[in-house]
This record gives C-alpha cells, sequence and structure tokens, in this order.
C-alpha cells in the first residue's frame, strides 16, 4: 500500500547565507511585524503621559509630573486586552503590585547591601508569579521595575509619595482606556465571535487544497481568542445574561463546523462557493445583531462530508438569528469555567509546587543579584538601568532571551539617537510636554512591530522623564548605553549560557504529550455507548479535549517560533522537528474527520482497529521523546483502505516515518 505523502513549506530549508550577510534569526528580530497599527491606543498614549507631565509644571512640581507619566508608561505597556473587564484587570492589577513596588525600593535606597538582598527577593518573587498567567506577568514586571528604579533614585519624601503619584498615573490611562466602554462594552467579544466566523470560512474555502494548513491554524487562534474571551467575561457574570448567552451559543455553534472543515478538506476537492459565502454572511449577522430568519442557498449535499457540512452550516445560522437564546439551555459544550477565587487559589499551588517557575524565579534572582552586586562594588552612573535591562530581556513571555538581549542592545541604540536628537534641541520645561506626546504617542505603533521597535520608542521616553528627576540631561545618553550593554550581558552569561534548558528546545516533550492527548481523542472518539445521556457526555468529553489538543498544538507551535530565533544550533535542531508539529495537527484532523463521517453515515470503525491506531500513537509519542532530531524514512499504514480510519492511519504512518532512527 501506497502512503500519499503531502509537503509543506519546512523553515529549515534556508538558503546559504553571503558572506556579511546577518543571520537568519537577528533578521527576523528585525523584520517588523505585519500587525495594524492601533491609532486609538497611540492617541491614548500621547495624551496619558504628556498631561500628568503637563500638571507637574502648571503645579511647578515637575518631578511630581515625571512620576505620574512613569506610571502612566507602565499602563500603556500593559494595555494589551481587547475585552474592558480584562483591560481593567490588565492595567489596575498590575499598577498596585507596582506601588508596592517602589515602596520597598524606596525604603532601601541607599542602604547598601541590604538594598542587593531585597531586590534579590523581590526578583525570585516576580520571577514566580510571572509563570501564573498573563496578568499576574505583567504584574511581576512591574513589581520589579518599580522595586529597582525605587532602589536607584532618590523619590520625593515621606516614602508614600512615589507609589501614589506611579499609582495615580497608571488609574489615569485605566480613565481613558474605559471612556469608551459604555458604547463598546461587548464590543470587542463580539467582534472576536464574528472574526471566528470569518476565520472559518477562510479554512472552509482553502479545503481540499494547500492553503488549508495555514487557514486552519489560523482558525485555531480565532477561536483561542473568541472562548478566551467569552468564557473569561462569563466566569465574572453572576446569574445568565442574555446578550452574554447569546454570543456563547453562536460561538458553540461554530464547533460542530469547525469538526466538518477537516472531514471536507480530505475530500481534496474544493467546496462550492456559496458555503464559505454563507458563512460570512453569518459573521456580518453576529457583528451586527441581526436576527430574524436566515436565508440560506445551498447546494444539496450528497457524501457525508458535505451533509456534515450542511448540517452543521444550517444549524449555525438558526442558532446566530435566534433573537433570545433560552438563557437556561445553552449548551455548554467546554464546560463552565470556575469561579474567579477558585481559579486563583488553583494558580497559586500550581505556582508554589512548579519546578519550572522556581527555575525561572532563581535565575531572574541571580542576575538581578548579580547586577546589584555589580553596581554596589563598581561605580556605574545610573545603575538601576542595569537591573531595569535585566528584568525586560529575561522575561520568560517575551520570547528568545538570547535574540531578545541582542535585539535591546540594538533597540536601544537606536532610540538613544531619537532622545540625543531631542535633549539636544527641545529646550527644557513646557517644550518637554510636545515632546512626550510625540514619543509616546509612537509607543504604540512600534510596539506592534517588534521587540527592538518597542525598546527604540521606550527608551526617549524613559530618558526624558528621568532627566526630571536628576537634570543630567545629555549626559544621560552614554550611561543609558553602558548599563543597557551591561545588562545584557549579564542576562546572557548568568541568565541563559549557565541554564541549559534556555537553549535547549523543548518542542519534542511538548510534542510528544501531544500525540498522548490525541490518543486518548481517538479512544474518546469511537468509545461505544449505552445511551443517550453517555451519548451526550462523550460528546461534550471529546470536544474538550480536541479544544485542548489545538490549543496545545497552538502552544507549541509559538514555541517553535521562539526557537527558531535561537542561534545555531537550537534553531536549526527546531527547524527539524517542524515536519512532524504538521504531522501531528494533520493526524488530530483526520481523527476529527473520520469521528464526522461516522457521525453522518458512514461505517464506524471495528474496535480492534481503534486500539491498533492508539497503539500507534503511543508508539510515536515515545519515539518522539527518545528523539533528539527527527530524522526521515518510510513507513507503511497497516488499516484497510475502505476503513473510515484509513487517512487517519496513514497520517500516521507517516509521522512515524519521521521518528524512526536511522540505520
Amino acid at each position: 500500500m501506497t502512503t500519499e505523502r503531502r509537503t509543506e513549506h519546512i523553515p529549515s530549508g534556508r538558503p546559504r547565507p553571503k558572506p556579511l550577510t546577518p543571520p537568519a534569526w537577528l533578521l527576523a528580530g528585525l523584520r517588523p511585524s505585519s500587525a495594524p497599527i492601533p491609532w486609538a491606543a497611540v492617541a491614548r498614549a500621547g495624551i496619558a503621559l504628556a498631561t500628568p507631565l503637563a500638571v507637574g509644571f502648571a503645579l511647578d512640581e515637575p518631578e511630581y509630573g515625571a512620576l505620574a507619566s512613569m506610571g502612566a508608561l507602565s499602563g500603556v505597556i500593559g494595555d494589551t486586552a481587547d475585552a474592558y473587564r480584562m483591560r481593567v484587570l490588565n492595567i489596575a492589577v498590575p499598577q498596585l503590585l507596582g506601588a508596592v513596588g517602589v515602596a520597598i525600593g524606596t525604603l532601601v535606597f541607599g542602604h547598601g547591601w541590604l538594598a542587593v538582598g531585597v531586590l534579590t527577593l523581590v526578583a525570585l518573587v516576580s520571577g514566580m508569579i510571572s509563570s501564573i498567567g498573563t496578568v499576574a506577568s505583567v504584574s511581576g514586571l512591574l513589581l520589579l521595575l518599580n522595586a529597582v528604579v525605587g532602589a536607584g533614585l532618590p523619590m520625593p519624601q515621606p516614602w508614600w509619595t512615589a507609589p501614589l503619584l506611579l499609582t495615580a498615573g497608571g488609574l489615569f490611562v485605566l480613565a481613558l482606556t474605559l471612556l469608551g466602554w459604555p458604547l463598546r462594552g461587548r464590543q470587542p467579544e463580539r467582534a472576536a465571535v464574528a472574526t471566528g466566523y470569518r476565520a472559518l470560512a477562510d479554512a472552509l474555502e482553502a479545503a481540499g487544497g494547500p492553503a488549508y494548513d495555514e487557514r486552519r491554524q489560523q482558525l485555531t487562534q480565532a477561536l483561542n481568542q473568541a472562548y478566551d474571551l467569552v468564557l473569561g467575561r462569563r466566569a465574572r457574570v453572576h446569574g445568565r445574561s442574555p446578550s452574554l448567552v447569546r454570543m456563547l451559543a453562536q460561538l458553540n455553534v461554530l464547533i460542530p463546523l469547525v469538526e466538518a472543515a477537516p472531514a471536507a478538506h480530505l475530500r481534496r476537492r474544493p467546496l462550492p462557493p456559496e458555503i464559505p459565502a454563507a458563512v460570512r454572511e453569518l459573521a456580518a449577522a453576529v457583528e451586527e445583531g441581526r436576527t430574524g430568519t436566515p436565508d440560506l442557498h445551498l447546494p444539496a449535499p450528497h457524501t457525508p462530508s458535505e451533509r456534515a457540512v450542511d448540517a452543521a452550516l444550517r444549524h449555525a445560522a438558526a442558532i446566530v438569528h435566534l433573537p433570545e437564546p433560552d438563557l437556561h439551555n445553552v449548551d455548554d459544550r467546554l464546560g463552565r469555567p470556575a469561579a474567579l477565587g477558585v481559579r486563583a487559589r488553583r494558580a497559586v499551588r500550581d505556582m508554589m509546587l512548579s519546578s519550572a517557575s522556581w527555575r525561572y524565579g532563581l535565575r531572574l534572582a541571580l542576575c538581578i543579584g548579580l547586577a546589584q552586586s555589580l553596581v554596589s562594588l563598581i561605580p556605574v552612573e545610573r545603575s538601576y538601568w542595569v537591573a531595569l535591562t535585566v528584568t525586560f530581556v529575561l522575561k520568560p513571555d517575551f520570547g528568545s532571551v538570547f535574540s531578545r538581549a541582542v535585539l535591546r542592545a540594538l533597540g536601544t541604540a537606536a532610540g538613544l539617537v531619537l532622545a540625543a536628537a531631542v535633549l539636544a534641541e527641545v529646550p527644557r520645561g513646557w517644550w518637554d510636554v510636545p515632546a512626550i506626546m510625540f514619543l509616546a504617542a509612537l509607543i504604540p505603533a512600534f510596539s506592534a512591530k517588534g521587540y527592538a521597535f518597542q525598546t527604540a520608542a521606550i527608551t526617549p521616553v524613559i530618558l526624558l522623564l528621568s532627566d526630571q528627576l536628576n537634570h543630567q540631561g545629555f549626559d544621560l545618553i552614554r550611561p543609558r548605553l553602558l548599563d543597557s550593554l551591561i545588562g545584557c550581558a549579564i542576562t546572557l552569561i548568568a541568565g541563559y549560557l549557565l541554564w541549559p534548558e534556555s537553549w535547549r528546545t523543548r518542542i519534542g516533550d511538548r510534542l510528544a504529550d501531544a500525540v498522548d492527548d490525541a490518543a486518548r481523542y481517538v479512544e474518546r472518539a469511537f468509545a461505544p455507548v449505552a445511551d443517550e445521556a453517555a451519548l451526550r457526555a462523550a460528546r461534550q468529553s471529546r470536544l474538550q479535549a480536541r479544544r485542548r489538543i489545538y490549543r496545545d498544538l497552538s502552544g507549541l507551535r509559538s514555541e517553535f517560533q521562539r526557537a527558531l530565533t535561537e542561534p545555531p544550533p537550537t534553531g536549526a535542531r527546531a527547524a527539524a522537528w517542524w515536519p512532524l508539529v504538521v504531522a501531528v495537527e494533520r493526524i488530530v484532523d483526520a481523527t476529527t474527520a473520520a469521528r464526522v463521517r461516522v457521525t453522518h453515515g458512514a461505517e464506524p470503525p471495528a474496535p480492534h482497529e481503534v486500539d491498533q491506531i492508539t497503539r500507534q500513537l503511543r508508539a510515536l509519542a515515545e519515539r518522539v521523546r527518545n528523539s533528539t532530531v527527527p530524522s526521515q524514512t518510510t513507513a507503511e499504514p497497516t488499516t484497510d483502505d475502505t476503513s473510515v480510519l484509513a487517512p487517519l492511519d496513514q497520517e500516521i504512518a507517516a509521522a512515524l516515518a519521521i521518528t524512526q532512527p536511522d540505520h
């Protein structure tokens, strides 16, 4: 039996670089992202940072204005969520921990080795809480950053003045952010659900063609975003909100269509154009809140996969246009999220028991301790910038530590050029207000383009605000660059090279876990059921398992992209895993397609066929765990061509071939 082998562009196939050409990992970091510029955030950043500084000048207290603007800068950087309730958490919670950090730093200012010990302990706590989640990560960052600033700069007295001013600046950003809540309160969630529909339309349009895998990955990301927003809002709503129930129902009815997409793709023929067009019309109805009777003009279905798409699309159209969904009869396909307090306690427990959390906390504490010890032993101008650089570079969820260190040095150099021009040409005083407004507006615009660009935008803002506190003017330029280079060097040596886990790819272990999950997914997908209640329970369990696998694979792709930015040999080793990442994604797709075909009339597989498939998947997981780098050979499927599991068996054979040991 022959195996159809599909090919996909593999990042490891790179042309030989020319002499003196920058390495690929550096060029990838310097290439601006295609993300659109968030113009509302641009305007908000300019107003948020310039207003406190203007108030400070008006009251003849520019230092107070500068501190409030620094707090606003933290709020601007942390305002990354879409939903308003999440934006409240993303800005307010980090500001509170930032206030604690600057208070601690202010209390140990000028106390020598006591300050070193306290900042090292704060770094340990900051690193550990960063592993909890996005809000905790930003909170840990501000806790440490503000502690370093408080311990390195003389702050106004009494000690609570600086925390109060920094918090006021951050809350001013929050107030500006919430101005649109009365008019756009639920728009982010509704837009996210509509984006899921449009991503599904793109995937259905690409079904049967070479672009399907990429469109399906985009669909996974869109669904992750939509479920995060809707379920996150639902976890904080007591009782039943009609609008929220409707959005959840509209999102849930996407699942049968998402399941039908792989089955349609395996037909190797494009779907009729009326189908993706109908899904895009549903997206518009979701976004505009339209109700009424759906007007569908779909071709008659003939095969099981066509019947699956047709039935799922008609059901989705009925739910999308339903004016008043039943508040007590929503199909809870993914389960209700735990209460906020329960999730918080669970996150803290997981953090305390996680070896990865402790390792990262110790790495960050070691680097901060070395940075503070160095500047305590050797006179370094504006020494707190060394520890600030360490903190930014060593953040685990910002990307590769190595490439970030290099990119931060380059971004700082570019930012210093801009800062030098401003400090040399703009008179100190009220002229700083329009200068800060212009430079602050660049932060959201540049942050959307990449880490080096963000660093280049933030550097001149921090320099100008710092100049209001120490009045060094142009003399700040050279120490800023020197401190940044020292911080990057400390991070590369003590936070990267001394920790092998940071420069070894973790793709293999995570991929093996995903394959084990795929084996359990196959067992659940074709497990016999005794009655209707067991059927509903099995369906929900299967849906939860599939969503977890796709989410894990999406995270695995992010890990893969991070590993590619590492220097050789780590980046090259990561690229070798790419064919297997794609193979595992296709295994999950083939499992879903087989389940859909059985649901819509195909002959179910025999129990021994399911057992054989699961044994092969567990053997594949074991091979992946034992492989350093996969190597390409050949393997043959074992299932009969007439079985509904034949496409899945072919995908497993292809994956096993990739992991065969060399002979």
